[in-house]
Formats: structure tokens, sequence, C-alpha cells
């Protein structure tokens, strides 16, 4: 009997323990019943443990959970072999633990020997049965560790004490697999999808962190750090940058010391100290020879001049050469039913054609600068014409990164008939500071500004044609001027004049409140809020710590300014010392900010606004058929030239009826944008919402400068009792059906 129990704690299923002893025909006692029970259940944690273990360590695949399963085998496991051989051995010596008077072996005195051990292997099942069962068996390895750090909490010593050796297993392992990562810039060879560090989707080149396999001794800013310095040193390797004489190299010795002074379990300050000290040495000795801060700040710069519209000539060229193209298709595919859409989505452009509209734009600018007096060459215009690209992009394509949370209106959509952003490629080792997410984000806010700016221009486009908004025919010149026929001619052609500035009256006064509205809209966002936010973040660089503009003078010596921290960036004695992650991330901040306050992360706002633009697209577009329309009819009354294929005074009616219609339509979009504007300041979004994360910080840290209240854009935009004529005619209609 002893030597079946022996056997079975071993791991060997016994019939012994196996069989049922609740039948009245067993010869054993209930004492003996109780302790066999204990012993069967023990043999059965060991034999699962055992089983389990195995098909951890080989099938499963996190290396850590891995590691962890083979310490639990190797270790522990074999700590209670060697307790079973123990107790036996000393049987076999008579021991007088084990063995009474004449050479009895009590039961109990065997089933205490292993009492310590059900806690454990009750635990060990625990955290076996954890790692198999989450997620069908693909329990990462950050979760393991969590769960073993909050294990060494417990009240039981022997519990603490084997999930500390445990957590620096699993720990080790970790650490093993981020070494590569930290020292070499590369991802581990197994267990690659298990580690915190992956590849995007959009581009096998591109890095991101996933916060759920990240654990808990990692904070936001040391993961931000660990990938920073990752794709650094992969950048390095990748670009073929690295040599035998590389500072990065010497630096690895010093890099493997710091790591392996960590003591388990890992303390999070430890940790984001040691990552820290890591990233400054790398970025002191390696980073900002290869990425120098002036060559930051002239990237920074083409991307404020040319994506945030501060080139005003560059976004009036672009949308010029635009409505030029999507007039000649309209003129080659002779298609007149121009007042039968909405938008411009019966027009087909294709990518050629596309790329066509930024040479065309790069060329009028260089026509523009050509005849200016200065003769000096623009190095930043000639750098913008080899980066700067204008592409066609499907609808879902572009997503904002995960720290913005820019609204998903399609803003892209209205300067051509096909959906176009405004991108530009990243150049080697500026991918260091860019990511492909922060030009997406660039690109949204181009396009948001870019289609505002588009419909003031098409609005205020509308006044050039003269004939529309001045026309009082004069008398012909004598004799058939003074003639019955010549007089009559002269009324009939004011009375047809007076008719047609009746029809557009209203619509004259509809745009230039959009006019008006678009304008002053304009001038906060790019006035206020783009170049206010802009003028912060680049006093912060220049060594300004408050990062905020403090005089107006400041704001108005931009070139200056630039030149001025361009020549600080260039001296080593500078005092401004931004490491290239603190520029990123600052570099995030700026674009967090900046999409909050214009206005960008307000669903509600940007929706009503892109109803407004389309409504104006309509607008114009019906404008220029009546003026069309009209020439054609004075053509044929006045001159006897007929189109058979044309029924003028058809259409005439139906695009009077439609003016009337997107009149009114204008002038409702406008008053829910208002109205969507006094939510947003009542509520604080756009305001407090994007600065609450980013006042509190370590000293030095960029803060946004808080620009753009929209109180001030509320003051402006005061339309008198505009609105109210529209309130007094419904309930003037409400009163007429309630009197029917």
């Amino acid at each position: 009997m002893l030597h079946e129990i022996l056997l079975s704690l071993s791991g060997h299923p016994s019939p012994l323990l196996a069989a049922d002893h609740a039948s009245h025909a067993s010869i054993l006692s209930p004492p003996e019943k109780a302790l066999l029970s204990s012993v069967a259940h023990l043999s059965d944690l060991h034999f699962k443990l055992i089983a389990h273990t195995n098909t951890i360590s080989t099938t499963h695949s996190s290396s850590i959970c891995q590691a962890v399963a083979t310490s639990i085998s190797s270790t522990h496991l074999g700590k209670f072999q060697r307790k079973v051989l123990e107790v036996e051995d000393g049987i076999l010596r008579k021991d007088s633990a084990s063995v009474g008077a004449y050479n009895i072996v009590p039961l109990t005195a065997i089933v205490e020997q292993f009492s310590g051990w059900t806690r454990r292997m009750e635990w060990f099942l625990e955290i076996v049965d954890f790692m198999m069962r989450v997620k069908g068996g693909k329990c990462s390895g950050a979760v393991v560790i969590d769960k073993l750090c909050n294990a060494i909490q417990t009240g039981y010593v022997d519990i603490e004490e084997v999930a500390l050796s445990l957590v620096k297993v699993a720990e080790t392992a970790w650490l093993k697999q981020a070494s590569a990562w930290i020292l070499y810039g590369r991802l581990p060879s197994f267990g690659r999808e298990d580690f915190f560090v992956q590849t995007t989707e959009e581009n096998s080149e591109e890095y991101q962190t996933e916060s759920h396999l990240l654990p808990g001794f990692v904070s936001t800013s040391t993961a931000a750090s660990l990938l920073f310095i990752g794709r650094s040193l992969n950048h390095i390797r990748v670009k073929g940058i690295s040599n035998s004489t590389s500072p990065e190299l010497s630096l690895l010795s010093s890099h493997l010391q710091q790591l392996s002074m960590l003591k388990f379990p890992i303390n999070s300050a430890n940790f984001s100290r040691t990552i820290a000290s890591i990233r400054l040495s790398l970025s002191q000795t390696t980073l900002q020879k290869l990425l120098p801060l002036s060559r930051v700040v002239e990237i920074l710069s083409l991307l404020r001049e040319f994506f945030l519209l501060g080139r005003g000539e560059f976004a009036i060229a672009l949308i010029s050469e635009a409505d030029e193209k999507i007039r000649s298709r309209w003129r080659r595919n002779d298609n007149l039913a121009y007042d039968k859409r909405d938008g411009l989505g019966n027009i087909v452009v294709k990518e050629g054609e596309v790329s066509g509209i930024l040479t065309r734009t790069w060329a009028s600018m260089g026509s523009l600068q050509r005849h200016q007096e200065e003769q000096d060459e623009d190095e930043q215009l000639e750098l913008a014409r080899d980066l700067l690209q204008l592409v066609i992009t499907k609808t879902n394509s572009i997503t904002p990164s995960k720290p913005i949370s820019i609204a998903l209106t399609p803003f892209r959509n209205l300067l051509l008939s096909v959906p176009v952003v405004l991108t530009m490629q990243i150049p080697s080792p500026l991918d260091l500071f860019l990511t492909p997410s922060d030009l997406q984000n660039y690109s949204s806010i181009n396009a948001y500004l870019l289609s505002i700016h588009r419909a003031h221009l098409r609005l205020t486009d509308l006044w050039k044609i003269t004939s529309l908004r001045r026309d009082h025919p004069s008398p012909p010149g004598p004799p058939y001027g003074s003639s019955t026929a010549g007089q009559n001619k002269v009324h009939t052609l004011r009375a047809r004049a007076n008719e047609r500035s009746e029809a557009m009256r209203s619509v004259w006064a509809t745009s230039s409140a959009a006019v008006f509205f678009l304008g002053e809209t304009q001038a906060y966002l790019q006035g206020e809020v783009v170049k206010g936010t802009w003028v912060g973040f680049k006093g912060w660089m220049s060594g300004n710590t408050s990062s905020r503009p403090t005089s107006s003078k400041g704001q108005d010596g931009d070139e200056d300014i630039w030149m001025q921290a361009g020549r600080s960036f260039m001296h080593e004695d500078s005092s401004c010392t931004h490491d290239p992650q603190t520029l990123a991330d600052a570099h995030k901040r700026y674009l967090d900010a900046l999409a909050t306050s214009l206005l960008l992360t307000t669903a509600s706002f940007t929706e009503s606004l892109y109803h407004l633009l389309q409504q104006v697209d309509h607008l114009v577009a019906l404008v220029h058929r009546v003026h069309s329309i009209w020439e054609s009819l004075d053509l044929e009354v006045d001159e006897g030239v007929v189109d058979a294929f044309s029924d003028f005074h058809k259409e005439e009616k139906d695009v009077k009826e439609q003016l009337v219609v997107i009149a009114g339509r204008v002038k409702s979009a406008i008053e829910e944008l208002v109205e969507s504007l006094r939510n947003i300041d009542q509520d604080k979004e756009g305001w407090d919402n994007g600065f609450e994360e980013l006042v509190l910080g370590e000293e030095g840290a960029y803060v946004p400068t808080k620009v753009g209240r929209v109180d001030r854009l509320l003051m402006k935009l005061d339309f008198g009792g505009w609105f109210d004529v529209k309130k007094r005619d419904e309930n003037v209609l409400e009163d007429s059906d309630e009197d029917d």
C-alpha cells in the first residue's frame, strides 16, 4: 500500500487511489478513507500539472508562458519529486520521522509530510489553467506577469515564495525579448506575436506598441521610449547607416550592463529610469547627429506653410487648378446639366490628372515667384515640390491615429469629384520623428482648412459676374433712342433686369451672409488657432519652456524667430537640448491640441460644416447656370440666335425654383452651425477636453498654448435678426394652419 501511495504521488496513476472506497464492502476505515482521499487529490494535481506544463512548454505561442511552465515543471515539481524520494528513503532507513514502533509506518505520518504541498500544487494548477484557458490558449506573457505579481500580495508565505520565483522567471524571459529590441532594434525571433511591438497593417516597416501586451510595470511614457529606441536602431540598421565604428555599437556593453542591474520583481520607477538613460545616451551620441534639430525645424516649417495653409498663394493656386480641371472636363463632355446634381459626383478624375493639378500648381507658384522683386531661390518651395504629393485615396483608407479622435467627415471629397488628399514622402531619417499617422492627421487638417478656403473663394468669385449684380440698360444712341420703339425697348430691357434682380435678391443676401460666416470662421481658425498653437510650439522648441506667445509682436515676426531658432539649434552650446523622442512626443501633443482647437474632434460641428460647404457648391453652380441661361435668352430675344435643342425658359423656371430652395438650405446650415458653436462654447468642447491631460507634466515638457476660444468667434458672428425672419415665417405658417 505504501508503495502504491508513493508511486501515485510521483505522477503514476494508481488503482488503489482511483478505486471507489465509499461502498460498505471496503476494508478501509473512515480515517483511512479520508487520508487516502487527500493523497489521491495531491496525486491528481501532480499528474495534471505534468501533462499541462508539458503541453504549454511545447505548443504555447508565448515564450514567457513556456518559461513559466518549464520552471513549474523542472523546479517546483522537481522539488516535489525529491520530497517523495526523501520520504521513501526515510522509510527504507527506518527513520523515526516516518517509521514507528515495531517498524509500523503510520499513514498519518506519510500524509503529514506532504501537507504543505497541497496549497502550492493547487495554486500551480490555477496558474497553468489560466495560461491554457485565456483566449483559447493564447494567453499573453504580459497578462501572466501581472497575475504573478498580484499573487505576491497573498497572505501565505509559501505561495509568496513560489510566486516570486515565477515572477523572476517570467520577467527574465520578457526582458530577454525586450533586450533584442532595446539593444539592436530587432523583433524577437520566437514569440513575436506576443511582443508588445508589432508592425502596422499598412506598412511592414512601421512599428507600433500594443498596450495589452505590456506588463504593468511599463508605463505609457516608458513604452513610448522603448518604441522610439527600437525604431531608431532598426532604422539605422535597415538603412545601412551603421558600421563598425558607429557610436551605438560602442554603447552596447553599457546598455546591457544597465539592463542586467535591474532587480526582480522589476520596479516601475527603476525600469523607467533605466530606459530613459538608454534613450538619452543613444540620442546624445547618435540620433542628434543623424537627425539634427535644424532638419526638424525645416520639415515642421514646411508642414506649417503647405499643409496648414501658411502660404495662402499655394492654397489659392491649388484650388484654382482643381476648379479649372473640373470645368475643362465639363466642357469636354459637353454636359450642360450642371444644375441636376449635388456636388461633382458625375465627373471621374483619374490619378494622372490629380498629380497634374499639383504640377500646374507648382508652375503657377514658380511663375508668381519670378514676377516678384526678390529673385532669391525659395529652398522651401523646392523641397515641397520634391516631397509633396496629391493622391486619390479610398473613402475609408485614411484613419486618424489613436491619440487624436478626428471626426470622420469627408472634407477630402470637396476639392475634386474623387476623395483626394495632400500627403508627403517622409525622407530618411525624418521617419524617426514623423510617422505615417502624423501625416494622416496633417492631411485631414489640410482637407478641412482647404475646403473652407475653397468655399469662401467660390462665393466671393460670384461678385465678379458684374452683369448679375449691376444691369441697368442705357438708352440706345440717337435717333433710335428718341423714338417710341427705342423707348419701349429700354423699358423692356429694364423691366427684365428688375425682374432678374428681384429673383437674385435673396441669393445675394444669403451669399453675402455665407461669405461673412466663412470669412470670419477662416480668420478665426487660421489667425488665432493655427498661428497661436504654432507660435507656442515654435517657442518651446527654441528654448521657451512656457510655450506661450508673450505678445503680438512675437507672432508677427515668424521668419525672424525661425532664423534665430535655426541658428541656436546649430550651436553645440545651445541651452535647448530636446532629444528626438521628446520632440516627437511634443509634436503629437501639438497635433492633438491643434485638431481639438480647430473643432475637428467635434462631429456635430464638422458634419454641419460639411453640409454647408456642399450647399455652397450647389448654390454657386446654380448661379453660374442661371447666368448662362439668361445670356442664352438674351441672345435668343435680342439677336435672334435660337438653340433648337434647348428650352431655356423651362430651364430658367427650374433653376430659379432651385435657387430659392438651396438659398434656404444655406441659411439653415449657417443657423445650425452658429447653434452648434454656442453649444460647444457652453459645454467647453474643443477647449478644456484637449488640455486636461496636458497641463500636468515634467518640468520643461511642452504644454500646448490655449488659443481659439469659441466665444471670440461667436461675438463676431452676429447676424442680427436674419434668423428671426425665418422663425417669424414659420410662426405665421403655423398660425395659418391652425386657422384653417
